[in-house]
């Protein structure tokens, strides 16, 4: 097995800055407007409730799961490194190859794009809409317009700005990480307890099914609602990937994980509680700004203003948090032999892999730039489902295989709660697969596209991988 011990990175990440990594990331900008497209299809109070306590359930069986995995193996990379000791490097590899060139970088680009946005808002020239040039370009006889607005500079701009700090030391990541992180948990503590206390709200219809659906409806429903969630809860896993950098990770990744989840859980329900306390069901079918209708109906006037101050924070701190943890996944590659090796060198000063992170905010960027971000990100959502489960698998294949590797804390439930995982991510990925057939199957076909690439990378890197398992199992001889 290979473990990598001497990294060069510093562990210099508490108990605190790993579980406001990990809400810091989740906690984006879905909460403040996912529920009124949920309402749509799910009207019901108490269904729609018991739909996010089922996310945060999910979430939960996955980060009891994922605190074995990164307990017993505390190195940089996280995921990649759990699917490359279960099942070869081509599995690493591909879940890599579909980190950097679309999932990490794409949803980086997304927040970027939803910063600049909400920028807007406040700075009108700033905006999306302020197109400053087009560039044209013929691809394959056919004419293609590029816009280059003033909003999309500022993605850009927002996205290199972090990756250099960053850059400059994860001590600077994480105050920036922490900062953001409770200042949005703590203006969804206010507009809670406000909201209930000050607020001009009516009671709660918690009828089952007051609209009188029938049963196959509700179901229907209920698993569109699960999805919506299932991304509002999205990025819970990637504070693994800086495992290598955790104080005391046997202890820390554990906590980190199942504090992290169950915190976002319970903001995640009373935030919806607020909603539903501020407008009847039918109010709230379909309305996309959720979060400005609720908290205008409950303290008058517009809230237009605070509530994009407030998602501006929260992607700000998203935007962070995805440029910390993801080029820890491409450093572990190229360490392994699998990325480019600059990406493997540690800054002498800094202690961070710099050059990873460059190379990440350099592809985001070009993302950000080009506008074609947002269906590729459609496309490996499905893919991102199927690699979780496979992560979840990992934690059986890896008892059996490695039954002396030390294990400080092993998963609760065992064997039900990582199989409670399993089993619900698999529904997800039918009904993706059902709702987004094409999508489904070109984000399958666009990572499959990775194993020529790994098989090249291999030739070039003369089986590094192997050579490194050769030396631990010589060690044990």
């Amino acid at each position: 097995m290979k473990l990598n011990t001497n990294s060069g990175l510093i562990r210099q990440l508490g108990l605190f800055d790993s579980a406001m990594i990990m809400a810091g990331i989740v906690i984006g900008s879905g909460i403040f407007l996912t529920t009124g497209i949920m309402a749509k299809s799910l009207p019901s109070a108490s269904l729609i409730l018991l739909a996010w306590l089922v996310g945060g359930l999910i979430t939960l069986a996955g980060a009891l799961t994922y605190a074995e995995l990164g307990a017993s193996l505390p190195h940089a990379g996280g995921q990649y490194v759990y699917l490359r000791e279960a099942f070869g490097p081509v599995f690493g590899f591909l879940f890599g190859w579909m980190m950097f060139l679309v999932y990490m970088t794409g949803g980086i680009a997304v927040l970027a794009v939803a910063f600049a946005e909400y920028t807007g808002y406040f700075f009108p020239r700033l905006s999306l809409e302020n197109i400053l040039f087009e560039i044209n370009l013929n691809i394959l006889g056919s004419a293609v317009k590029i816009p280059f607005s003033a909003g999309k500079l500022v993605g850009v701009g927002v996205i290199f700005f972090l990756s250099i700090i960053i850059m400059m030391g994860t001590r600077f990541g994480k105050i920036i990480q922490n900062f953001f992180t409770v200042i949005k948990i703590g203006v969804l503590l206010g507009i809670i307890v406000l909201g209930f206390t000050l607020g001009k709200g009516t009671s709660i219809d918690f009828s089952l099914n007051p609209t009188g659906l029938s049963f196959g409806t509700i179901v229907s429903g209920f698993g569109l609602a699960l999805v919506a969630i299932f991304w509002a809860f999205d990025g819970w896993n990637n504070v693994t990937f800086v495992a290598g950098e955790i104080k005391n990770p046997q202890r820390n990744i554990p906590l980190a994980l199942v504090y992290g989840a169950l915190l976002v859980t319970l903001l995640y329900v009373l935030v919806n509680c607020i909603y539903l306390y501020a407008l009847p069901i039918d109010q709230m079918a379909g309305e996309a700004r959720i979060a400005e209708k609720a908290t205008t109906v409950l303290f008058g006037g517009t809230t237009a203003a605070v509530i994009s101050a407030i998602i501006l924070v929260s992607v700000f701190g998203s935007i962070n948090g995805s440029i910390l943890t993801g080029p820890r996944v491409y450093y572990a590659m190229a360490k392994d032999g699998f990325f480019f090796k600059i990406a493997a060198r540690i800054h002498p000063k800094f202690r961070t892999p710099a050059l990873s992170i460059l190379i990440q905010a350099i592809w985001a960027g070009i993302l950000t730039l080009s506008g074609t971000f947002e269906q590729l990100f459609t496309y490996v959502i499905f893919v991102s489902i199927i690699f979780w489960i496979f992560a979840a698998v990992s934690v059986f294949i890896l008892r059996k295989k490695f039954p002396d590797l030390p294990r400080p804390y092993k998963v609760w439930g065992y064997p039900v709660v990582p199989l409670l995982f399993i089993i619900t991510s698999l529904g997800i990925l039918i009904n993706t697969i059902v709702e987004k057939p094409l999508e489904s199957l070109a984000g399958l076909g666009f990572t499959l596209l990775g194993i020529p690439v790994f098989w090249l990378w291999r030739r070039k890197t003369v089986g590094n991988w192997q050579l490194a398992v050769g030396k631990e199992e010589e060690k044990k001889r």
